[in-house]
């Protein structure tokens, strides 16, 4: 008997769900999403945690505000600040008798009916999770070219959730909404990822039979890190975390995730370059290759703010290859959460 068959029936007419939205110093962004979260709330039956992970820039004050006026919204603390541990704390102590959990991004952008279409795509497909595509956006400079990189096939190889769907089975997504019982049942979160862990979820889901329905409905917009320097850290954490996913699991990385490996490897052979010049070829293939791209899509779109996104592209990659060999290499006594 498959997992599946654990989980109680739903129909769109008893369904409860929990909204989650892991925070850290949101203040900004937290009290717009909550005017658009409450309504989605009441309208499913819902309740809104905040798992907060100790900000210190007032977003708890917002957050104890609207709690004061709408009993539908929890602010919970999230002492071990990971987003992992902030969903598990939340299903654990407030999942009780809900049916869905809605995992939310405190700083991304959602349209006002994302729930509802959630939750209608789960009973029409009978999904076990409905994920959702990820657009992109930005607005200085430096942030429109990395979102022009990450809406790319050069900066995310094609990824699925990088791109519109049209509703599909799929392997992984942008994590949007799960059938509670098949959350609890694999274990949650593994919270020794700090990145990645969304990945490593769905490897344990569909091993236990659940299935994946990419939306074809709804999306969310995802505002990318404005300097390259914090682009890169983010890259380098989702590079240890995709190699802790493959030593976890023992998986083959997909050909779009192993053609990045080479990059950090191109770039310190690079390095002797002064000692034979034919080791930087593969190194200006690369860039050119990607600062290529930059320009041809700033050219192609008339938009200069964009010529930069090769650059991004090349930041992506070699902070996710570096952070892969970082973490494959390190010995096991001494690897950290990642």
């Amino acid at each position: 008997m498959m997992a599946k068959d654990a989980q109680r029936p739903v129909t769109q007419a008893n369904q409860s769900i929990l909204i989650v939205i892991p925070c850290l110093n949101e203040a900004d962004h937290i009290g717009g999403l909550l005017g658009q979260l409450r309504p989605a709330a009441a309208r499913l039956g819902g309740r809104i945690v905040v798992a907060d992970g100790g900000s210190t820039d007032g977003t708890q004050a917002i957050v104890e505000k609207i709690v004061a006026k709408d009993p539908r919204v929890v602010l919970l603390a999230n002492p071990k600040r990971l987003q992992s541990a902030a969903i598990n704390l939340a299903v654990a102590r407030l999942g009780e008798g809900a049916d869905y959990l809605i995992r939310i991004d405190a700083h991304g952008g959602y349209p006002d009916d994302y729930c509802d279409r959630l939750v209608e795509e789960a009973v029409a497909t009978g999904a076990d999770s409905v994920v959702v595509s990820m657009l992109t956006a930005g607005t200085g400079a430096v942030q429109k070219a990395v979102a022009a990189a990450q809406n790319s096939k050069l900066g995310t190889g094609g990824s699925k959730h990088r791109h519109m769907s049209e509703g599909e089975w799929v392997d992984h997504g942008h994590h949007a909404l799960m059938h509670i019982a098949a959350f609890k049942h694999v274990g949650g979160y593994d919270e020794s990822f700090s990145h990645n862990e969304d990945a490593e979820l769905d490897y344990r889901l569909r091993k236990a039979g659940y299935r994946i329905w990419m939306s074809g409905r709804t999306q969310m917009v995802y505002y990318p890190r404005s300097t390259l320097k914090s682009l890169y850290f983010q890259y380098l954490g989702y590079g240890r975390g995709r190699a802790r996913n493959v030593l976890k699991h023992r998986m083959v990385p997909k050909v779009r995730q192993m053609i990045p490996l080479l990059v950090a490897p191109v770039v310190l052979l690079g390095l002797f370059s002064f000692v034979l010049w034919l080791a930087a070829v593969p190194f200006l293939l690369w860039a050119t290759v990607c600062l290529g791209y930059g320009l041809a899509t700033a050219v192609r779109r008339r938009n200069a703010s964009i010529a930069l996104a090769g650059v991004s592209a090349m930041v992506m990659h070699f902070g996710w290859s570096v952070g892969f060999w970082q973490q494959l290499l390190t010995p096991r006594s001494q690897r950290k959460v990642a």
